[in-house]
């Protein structure tokens, strides 16, 4: 008796496995994983703990914003970094999951694409700025480019593994109902398919802003990241800090969106709790 007691999985809420999670402690969760690190910051900027040259107070980083918005047209800033980032984006959402639904379907793909996508997707983008540079000049195209090489191989790969993740059951029930190869793509892979192809994308959208800063290194005269690296280089920590900030506010919310589609065109893949 004493053995069945100690087997017996006692009931956790904040411990709970993919079950149900109260709203309020979620929320709470959150704004303290946020206030927490504000709340360090504080003490130690406010403190004067450290050099205020390399860690300005939060007001201090708001007047500056402020500042960047009224005196130097942060906005425009801002749409050029977004353009870049939209642009880069899409293009390598084109490319990348057709490719990866390919190379997860058809072992041929797989032959001749995956070797390729594999390597190239470890060799650091910021290595070909130097030839991006003689091929697409120092214009929109070449920081364009260098966003689209930094998320396209990982979209490919992220993606061929979900289609790897069919089971073969439901393959062969297609096949057994008299689908054929063009069916199973499009009525069975691609459905099967599309949560995840959301999720990559939603995943390396972070990835495209990363590499934005990257690509405003090439004769940039605009854009958050031209931004970062122009206050960057006269000690303006204020400035960095809220481009960076600003950067991490529109992620939250593209992360939202992407969420917030996933949940209205995939309603059927919403996981459900008890």
């Amino acid at each position: 008796m004493s053995d069945d007691r100690k087997r017996y999985l006692r009931p956790s809420v904040f411990w709970s496995i993919r079950q149900g999670f109260p709203r309020w402690l979620s929320l709470t969760l959150t704004a303290l994983a946020l206030f927490i690190p504000l709340c360090a910051w504080g003490v130690l900027s406010y403190g004067e703990m450290v050099d205020p040259r390399f860690l300005p107070t939060p007001t201090a980083v708001l007047q500056a914003g402020i500042e960047m918005f009224v005196e130097e047209n942060l906005i425009v800033d801002i749409f050029a970094s977004f353009g870049r980032v939209l642009a880069g984006f899409l293009v390598a959402a084109i490319v990348g999951i057709p490719i990866g639904i390919a190379m997860g379907t058809f072992h041929s793909m797989e032959s001749l694409f995956g070797a390729f996508v594999g390597t190239v997707r470890y060799m650091p983008v910021a290595a070909f700025m130097p030839l991006i540079v003689l091929w697409a000049g120092l214009g929109e195209i070449a920081k364009i480019i260098i966003v689209f090489l930094g998320i396209v191989f990982y979209n490919a790969i992220m993606i061929a593994d979900a289609v790897k993740f069919i089971p073969n059951e439901m393959l062969n029930v297609a096949y057994t109902l008299g689908a054929t190869r063009w069916d199973l793509l499009w009525r069975v892979i691609l459905p099967a398919t599309l949560p995840n192809i959301i999720d990559t994308l939603r995943v390396n959208v972070a990835g495209a802003w990363n590499f934005l800063v990257i690509s405003e290194l090439i004769a940039a005269q605009s854009g958050l990241g031209f931004k970062i690296i122009y206050s960057q280089r006269f000690l303006q920590t204020d400035k960095v800090l809220f481009c960076i900030v600003v950067i991490g506010a529109i992620g939250l919310i593209l992360d939202f969106l992407f969420k917030l589609i996933f949940k209205l065109t995939l309603p059927w893949a919403e996981p459900t709790s008890n």
